[in-house]
């Protein structure tokens, strides 16, 4: 643990060093998501949306293309685009405007919405609730399934006043998706089509870090309790500005940012876009509760895909039962189509196609060509737009 501690402070210096040498980093570099797509010329929308238990959330909104303009008189399908986990609605525009999604989906003739969940960088607001005491942070993934993507649905559907929307959910996205048709099934009439890239429910098979600690996930909950944090790993704005020129992909430091970002999702060097590294990390971590992360753990222990486990005497309480219901994935009949890969540390392929086979609805399954195509570059890869985006498109048109 020392030598872990020492390395990690070694690697602030550093850091903090390169950031002294003022080296301009890249333009996009601290800003926020708005700002990003104003940046590359499109029109963007901010949209607050209010859950039934108070959380204020942010919707990001780029209601046409540069393509496709506001003139055109085609109507443009909305889709709803929901982050991963510890991410933000600035996964989807972390790009060159012809290689992200979002702007791809917009110059298609979509419109297209990106939600934020409780929690992260865009949705810290409350009705009541101060995200600076711990009664903001007692939620995991299951209350952004039953709350937040109900309440971002319908908000979608209310504006542009049609019955049904696309979703593509990443990673955490995918979760919350299959927890919400399994609580709200009325919701499968809500929902055109569902892409899910990087697809998570089971995750028994998980490695890396989050793997690796699963065992001690009692602990942790205990440990974090007891020194009183409630949220995890959110960077605030002299990190964002640390991060942005030590991981200039010009300097050399920006080796270690690389190094440290395959030891959580693996290592795929010859997708790593460089160029766009000082962005992606000063957006990622965007901040969540400690119990969004200890519901993951849980489920690595359990093998099952399950509600939050409390303990026996909460959840009796809660439950009416000592162990925690598990999520019905017969409930989601929406058509659903599945990008996953070989490489995949966190939708690993045993526990893919363990959802594929109960799933009652997949109608296209794609495994990402590249063997070692990682769970990050679904939305950060340079290829991305190759390997996955043009199929989404493809999907989607044909539905």
């Amino acid at each position: 643990m020392k030598l872990a501690g020492l390395q990690a402070t070694q690697w602030l210096l550093l850091l903090l060093a390169t950031a002294a040498q003022g080296k301009s980093p890249h333009p996009l570099v601290n800003k926020s998501t708005p700002e990003m797509i104003t940046y590359n010329g499109y029109s963007v929308e901010v949209h607050p949306v209010t859950t039934e238990d108070g959380y204020i959330l942010s919707l990001h909104r780029i209601p046409h293309g540069i393509k496709d303009p506001k003139t055109s008189r085609q109507p443009r399908p909305p889709v709803l685009l929901q982050h991963c986990l510890l991410c933000s609605s600035a996964e989807f525009v972390m790009n060159d405007p012809d290689k992200a999604l979002a702007y791809m989906l917009a110059d298609a003739g979509y419109d297209v919405w990106m939600g934020n969940v409780r929690g992260n960088t865009y949705s810290k607001n409350h009705v009541s609730l101060s995200p600076r005491k711990k009664e903001f942070w007692q939620f995991s993934w299951g209350q952004m399934a039953y709350y937040d993507l109900p309440a971002t649905i319908d908000y979608v559907l209310k504006v542009t006043q049609v019955e049904e929307l696309y979703y593509v959910g990443f990673s955490m996205g995918t979760t919350i998706f299959w927890a919400m048709m399994s609580d709200r099934p009325e919701y499968n009439h809500k929902v055109r089509f569902m892409v899910g890239m990087g697809p998570v429910a089971y995750v028994s098979h998980a490695k890396g870090p989050l793997a690796r600690v699963a065992s001690k996930v009692r602990t942790i909950e205990t440990v974090m309790k007891f020194f009183g944090r409630y949220e995890f790993l959110s960077f605030g704005f002299l990190m964002d500005q640390i991060l942005s020129f030590g991981c200039d992909h010009r300097v050399f430091t920006s080796a270690m940012c690389r190094n440290l970002l395959f030891q959580i999702t693996g290592s795929n060097k010859k997708q790593l876009n460089k160029e766009f590294l000082p962005v992606m990390l000063t957006h990622t971590p965007a901040g969540t509760s400690v119990f969004t992360v200890t519901h993951y753990l849980q489920e690595i222990q359990s093998g099952n895909f399950q509600k939050y486990d409390y303990g026996e005497e909460m959840n009796l309480q809660r439950y009416n039962s000592r162990s925690p219901p598990m999520y019905d994935l017969s409930k989601v009949t929406v058509p659903v189509a599945l990008f996953s890969s070989n490489n995949d540390w966190l939708a690993a392929p045993e526990d893919v196609e363990r959802l594929a086979l109960e799933l009652p609805n997949v109608v296209y399954h794609k495994i990402v060509e590249d063997p070692m195509f990682t769970h990050l570059d679904f939305v950060w890869a340079k290829d991305a737009d190759e390997l996955v985006y043009k199929d989404v498109l493809r999907i989607l048109a044909a539905h």
